[in-house]
Order: structure tokens, then C-alpha cells, then sequence
């Protein structure tokens, strides 16, 4: 069981009565942090905002329409401004996240401690965790400071977001390169325990998402052949604690809060009930005449009518997922439909997600069988086309992981996702830019807005196709 740890940071300092120099050290806030100690808190400030449902950074559960919300619709509205969730999640990955792993790969360069290959491991987990937080950036806003972001200039230019993409696959390919063996970050790293090689798994799985992303086929056979995961197993997940500040940030919301905002949507609930989904005990609680039910998306839904969010999410131990198996299969079933060489069928993989999704919520191989035999689920049966089929399944698999749910629906605008019952108006593609850029990057944030067409929730990034 990898666990979360609280690194106590104290700088111990001996001083004599001739050097007084040192009674001006501050004991409670060292100079010098080691670089485990950055590299765990940007892995847990990371895998904390994908996770949580606070709608003061995170709406995409919402987004993706897993959720509706009870007496407070706003977010399922799609309103930004009055919470700033895009200035909230642009400081969060940028400062908390981005920042401290580049301040760790400083550090790790100046240890002398280490071997080169442990440096060069302890480099490139730090350089895969940057590349996947400017990754999902992109996927959030479009264009954004990238070349310039951490240079000397406070008013960075922001870049085109299909050549952040290229800079990061290049980036991630050399990251690969070096990722084997133990890196001795041992429990600083809180999802492999310093396992090198699982990192390089994660760096070819996300490789295969970007591939995917950008219909990009040698890049993704590349992926495959180098090695993705290959079964929950390896999935990227941080195992979080049954007390504070450790617990999963759903527990906050859901339990601790004492709130009741969230329930199912029908959206999603509709059809799991049609077609018999072992997964819906798991996904969700409280049956009303036996039946789950979901509320309406972007209405003041009823809490006491309708589903709540399900009991393993409640539970404040239960791991938050940043990239699974199952995630990989149905990418490895997109791959295959496109005709690239992935080792295996559309339907197989496709399959192969399936049944990862449910064995790791907790239902059993009877019930995997049961559900693919459904006529609405088979491969060769279920309603659309491949890619449609393959993409409504993922959907659904991605029940708790909004952000990448959210994406998967802009990329194949499926499944079709209902107008939000108060905005009237589709699924946003994008954040805005966060207010702060306006006041002081004023020039540079204007420019980008008009680059990418207008700074509006309806503009699509680069890899979004238009219907």
C-alpha cells in the first residue's frame, strides 16, 4: 500500500557565541528543501486537484455530466467568473505544481549523492509529471505561457497549443530514455514507490494519449511497442489516507462538509439502467422504487429524490486515479480501429477496457461476462459507429476522472451530452482565461484569445474537432 507521508522540513544549525550570523535563521522554514520533498507535494497537489469536486477549481465531473448539482447550479452552467476556478486552477498547476518540480530538478542536479542513472531517473519523473501538467493546461485553455512561463519576464508571450503538444511529446520521449531501474526517490514518490520502470510505463501510456490526441500513428505504435500498461496494476494512482490533510479530497466534499450538493444525472444513469451496468452500485447510492435515478444537468436538482454520488467515494482512503488501464485499453481500441499496429482488435481492446473498469470498482468476472454480452454493449451490436461505440464506453469508464471524461466527449462530441437546463447552451470546449491575466498580462493574454478565435468557453483547442 503506497502511502501519502508528512515531511517535516527542519534545518538543524549549530552555532557558537562568535557566530551570530546564524541566530537570524529562520529553524521553522529551511532554505534548503530536500528534492523529494517538492516532488511528493506537486504528485499530491496534482493528484488532488483531478480528484477533487470542489467547484472552486474542479467543474469537470460536472462538465462531463456525471453530477448536477442541488442548490447551487452555477457550475453546471458553466459560470467561471464569480468563483475565478480559472485563476484557481491556472496558479495551482502553474505555482503549486509546475514550479516545484522545476525547483526539484535543481536540486536533484546539484546531489552529489547519486549515481548519474539515479539522476537521471529522478529527472525524468519529474520531467513526466511537468509535461503531463502542461499536457492537461493545454487541454484546459488552449494557448498558454509555455517557452516564456518561468523566465525573468512577468508578462510571459503565451504559445500555440498544438506546438506546446510537439515540444511535449519530443520532451516526454527523452524523459522515456531515462527511466529504468530504482531511482532511490523511494516514499517520496507517493504513486511508485521510486520504481523507475512503472514511471516509464506511465510515460509511454500518456505518450499513447497524446498520439491518440494528434492522430499521430508512429508515435503511438512507438508507445505500445516501448511498453504501456497492461493491466490495473499499473495503474497511476495516489492512495490517499483515512485522516486529514491526507484523505481523498471527495470525502471533504461529500462527507466532511456535512453538504449535500451533488447527485447522479440522468445523463449518465439513463443508460447504466438500460443496460443492466454492474457498475452502477458502485458509481452511485440510493435506490428510490429499486431504480437509480438521475436529476437534471444544469438544474436545482432535489437531493432526496434523486442517487448521491456512491459509498467508495465516500470513503476517505479511496485512491485518486490520474491514468488507468482501462483508460489505455480504449485508446489501444481507438488505435487499432484507425488501423495502426497495436497488437490486437478494436473489439478486443475495447472488451479489455470494459472489463478493467469493472473488475477495479469492484464487480466480478460473471458480471463482466453478463455485460458484454448485453446487445447495447457488444462490440459488434451496441448502437454508432466504432469510434462512437469505443468512446461512450470510455466515457462511462472515466466516471472518476472528469477531466480526461470531459475531454473524451469534446474530442468525439459523443456521447451527445443534454443543454444545460439554465445556460441553454452546449459543453463548454475550454476554461477562459483567468482575470488576473487581464490585469497584468494584458497584451500577451489578448493575443492568445485572438489567436485561438476569441476567449470564449466555445472555442476549441487544437486537437478538438469541429462537428
Amino acid at each position: 500500500m503506497k502511502k501519502i507521508m508528512i515531511f517535516c522540513l527542519v534545518a538543524f544549525a549549530a552555532f557558537s557565541c562568535d557566530d551570530l550570523t546564524d541566530l537570524n535563521k529562520d529553524i521553522k522554514n529551511p532554505e534548503t528543501v530536500p528534492a523529494g520533498a517538492l516532488f511528493a507535494n506537486s504528485t499530491k497537489e496534482l493528484v488532488d486537484f483531478l480528484t477533487t469536486p470542489s467547484v472552486n477549481t474542479n467543474n469537470f465531473r460536472l462538465w462531463a455530466q456525471f453530477w448536477a448539482q442541488t442548490t447551487y447550479a452555477d457550475e453546471s452552467n458553466y459560470v467561471l467568473n464569480e468563483r475565478n476556478q480559472s485563476g484557481a486552477t491556472w496558479n495551482l498547476l502553474y505555482a503549486d505544481v509546475i514550479k516545484d518540480l522545476q525547483n526539484a530538478k535543481t536540486i536533484i542536479e546539484e546531489d552529489g549523492n547519486l549515481t548519474a542513472s539515479e539522476k537521471a531517473a529522478q529527472l525524468a519523473m519529474c520531467e513526466v509529471l511537468e509535461i503531463y501538467s502542461f499536457h492537461i493546461l493545454v487541454d484546459i485553455f488552449g494557448d498558454i505561457p509555455y517557452t516564456e512561463a518561468f523566465g525573468d519576464d512577468v508578462t510571459p508571450a503565451y504559445d500555440d497549443d498544438a506546438a506546446i503538444y510537439a515540444d511535449l511529446k519530443s520532451r516526454l520521449n527523452a524523459a522515456i530514455s531515462s527511466l529504468s531501474g530504482d531511482s532511490r526517490m523511494g516514499s517520496y514518490d507517493l504513486i511508485y514507490g521510486g520504481d523507475a520502470d512503472m514511471w516509464a510505463a506511465f510515460a509511454n501510456s500518456l505518450k499513447l494519449r497524446l498520439a491518440i490526441r494528434t492522430n499521430d500513428q508512429s508515435a503511438g505504435e512507438a508507445a505500445v511497442a516501448a511498453g504501456v500498461f497492461t493491466s490495473n496494476a499499473d495503474n497511476f494512482l495516489l492512495e490517499y489516507q483515512s485522516s486529514t490533510p491526507n484523505t481523498n479530497p471527495l470525502w471533504v466534499s461529500l462527507v466532511q462538509s456535512g453538504r449535500s450538493d451533488y447527485v447522479a444525472t440522468s445523463t449518465v444513469v439513463d443508460p447504466m439502467n438500460d443496460l443492466n451496468d454492474p457498475r452502477l452500485k458502485y458509481y452511485f447510492q440510493d435506490t428510490y422504487d429499486g431504480e437509480y435515478v438521475g436529476g437534471t444537468y444544469g438544474s436545482n436538482n432535489t437531493y432526496n429524490v434523486n442517487s448521491h454520488p456512491g459509498a467508495l467515494q465516500e470513503d476517505p482512503t479511496f485512491p485518486g486515479v490520474v491514468m488507468s488501464y482501462s483508460e489505455v485499453a480504449f485508446l489501444l481500441a481507438e488505435a487499432a480501429q484507425k488501423g495502426w499496429s497495436v497488437g490486437g482488435t478494436a473489439a478486443t481492446f475495447y472488451n479489455e477496457g470494459i472489463e478493467a473498469s469493472i473488475l477495479y470498482w469492484g464487480g466480478t468476472d460473471a458480471e463482466v461476462t453478463a455485460y458484454l454480452a448485453e446487445p447495447g454493449v457488444a462490440f459488434a451490436t451496441a448502437d454508432g459507429t466504432d469510434i462512437q461505440k469505443i468512446a461512450f464506453q470510455k466515457w462511462l469508464s472515466l466516471y472518476d476522472q472528469g477531466l480526461e471524461a470531459w475531454s473524451t466527449h469534446r474530442m468525439y462530441d459523443y456521447p451527445v451530452l443534454p443543454i444545460a437546463e439554465q445556460a441553454l447552451i452546449p459543453t463548454p470546449n475550454r476554461y477562459t482565461y483567468p482575470v488576473t491575466e487581464y490585469t497584468l498580462n494584458e497584451a500577451n493574454v489578448k493575443d492568445a484569445a485572438s489567436a485561438i478565435g476569441s476567449d470564449a468557453l466555445s472555442v476549441r483547442v487544437f486537437w478538438d474537432p469541429a462537428d
